[in-house]
């Protein structure tokens, strides 16, 4: 097992570089696709073009994912991600790049995570001895926040030099990079415990019947669904929209909040790898929850200059990797292995099910309710702009203070006493 465990380091660096292209594809292509539009729902809809095949093909993935071999599974989704790099660099480099195009695929990209996410979450423990989930889950956290400090500094120096087609060169080379470690690692194989014949929608009510018998875990699921929604409705939707109204589409400015907001991942990953967790993994996770909504959410509506924007994106981001350890710590611990698949799956098509409806509505409120209220010029508006201030994004701001007072609050009350 220890063998496999240096193999999972290879492994962790090599998505860890993927991870890296295809972020700075992501944040390149808002920034291309805001400056067409000039529209949070613009970004919110390539957001939930992904989000939403992600949820309706999750289901049956999980089912697919527990009958073949997980290797495989990820390096055909590997492939068909770097395609759509490809036929978007194609399409930028003809001239003939248009949004819908970056919604088909975002939509394709949806598709791919639906089997590619269960099926590395397999691998991970089948790879990964059991006393070190904890610590991977930090170092998972680690890198992903690395990335995510790298990724807009490095996208928005090359966007200004070489446009959208030199950052995606990168995210296809280094998804080359990584399916050659993937074609190299040797991922060991479970019996697959379905029976031969077994209907996919049967093989699915399995995975739902795990969990509605283990209502512990089904209760995390359900409650870090409406989380979700709150953080969708905001944090990973209106974030960038909002930086960017608010400092007249300064991309330096997104670049270094959303560079601080890896860092606090990083620090957080780093805490989580130590092993410096809390034992009672359902307490971390709501704590760490009202944590992120408190001092990143509401903060971040209050904020109206970049160091305060930092200061939040580093709040909301910090706790993010205990609640992400508290949840695989306790699937691991619950999931038998030869189910992992078909729960994870359910797990995923359950827990973000509420992120479409969070992006379609946090774009259409940012566009169409709080953006003209705070325009407006009512006493209601002149109030909040004594918080938020006043001028374009401010009502995207406002939303940031509903949504921190509202995701703490549902936190607090979810969170389970002390253990005596």
């Amino acid at each position: 097992m220890e063998h496999n465990f240096k193999k999972y380091i290879v492994f962790w660096i090599s998505q860890a570089l993927s991870q890296l292209g295809s972020q700075m594809t992501g944040f390149a292509l808002i920034l291309w696709a805001y400056a067409q539009s000039q529209a949070a729902m613009t970004v919110s809809l390539m957001s939930f073009f992904n989000y939403m095949p992600y949820i309706l093909v999750s289901l049956g993935a999980g089912t697919f994912v527990d009958r073949h071999r997980k290797k495989t599974v990820m390096l055909v989704s590997d492939s068909a991600a770097a395609a759509c790099s490809l036929a978007v660099l194609l399409l930028g480099l003809s001239g003939a790049l248009e949004i819908w195009h970056i919604y088909a695929v975002n939509f394709v990209l949806g598709v791919t995570n639906a089997f590619q996410q269960p099926a590395s979450a397999v691998a991970v423990g089948k790879l990964v001895p059991e006393e070190k989930l904890a610590q991977v889950s930090g170092m998972n956290s680690f890198s992903g926040n690395l990335v995510m400090v790298l990724a807009p500094v490095l996208a928005a120096s090359l966007y200004a030099f070489g446009g959208l087609p030199v950052i995606l060169a990168i995210d296809l080379a280094s998804f080359a990079a990584a399916f050659l470690v993937l074609l190299w690692i040797r991922i060991p194989q479970d019996e697959k415990g379905i029976a031969p014949g077994q209907s996919p929608l049967a093989e699915c009510r399995e995975g739902f019947a795990y969990l509605a018998g283990n209502r512990p875990v089904l209760g995390i699921i359900l409650t870090m669904a409406l989380l979700n929604f709150f953080s969708r409705l905001t944090y990973e939707n209106i974030l960038s929209p909002m930086i960017l109204a608010r400092s007249g589409n300064d991309s330096g400015a997104l670049g270094i909040v959303n560079g601080v907001m890896g860092i606090g991942g990083i620090a957080g990953g780093i805490f989580v790898a130590s092993g410096k967790a809390a034992k009672n993994e359902r307490r971390m996770i709501y704590l760490s929850a009202m944590l992120s909504f408190l001092l990143g959410d509401l903060t971040m509506g209050l904020g109206q200059s970049v160091p305060v924007w930092s200061f939040a994106a580093f709040m909301a981001s910090f706790p993010i990797p205990f609640i992400n350890a508290g949840q695989n710590l306790i699937l691991y611990r619950s999931v038998p292995a030869q189910m992992q698949g078909r729960v994870f799956a359910v797990r995923g098509a359950l827990q973000f099910s509420t992120i479409p409806l969070g992006i379609l509505l946090g774009g259409f409120l940012a566009d169409h309710v709080f953006e003209p209220f705070m325009r407006g010029g009512s006493m209601g508006a002149q109030f909040l702009s004594l918080l938020t201030g006043e001028g374009p994004g401010s009502g995207m701001a406002v939303m940031f203070l509903c949504t921190g007072i509202l995701g703490s609050l549902f936190s607090w009350l979810c969170c389970p006493e002390p253990e005596a």
